[in-house]
């Protein structure tokens, strides 16, 4: 796996969001979901451990 794109999933949730009219937890779940995770919290997860170890898992 790639290392995510934070940026486009910042942006990403930011649209679905305000001018989806998601809650801010679904439109993380569907910016997490374009970038290949299975939900906000894998996202989320995959990022804190990488900053931790700085290696992909």
């Amino acid at each position: 796996m790639m290392i995510p794109d934070i940026e486009a999933f910042e942006e990403r949730a930011a649209i679905a969001e305000y001018d989806g009219g998601l809650s801010r937890s679904a439109a993380e779940d569907l910016a997490a979901r374009q970038q290949g995770f299975r939900n906000r919290e894998q996202y989320w997860q995959w990022l804190a451990d990488y900053v931790v170890t700085r290696k992909l898992p």
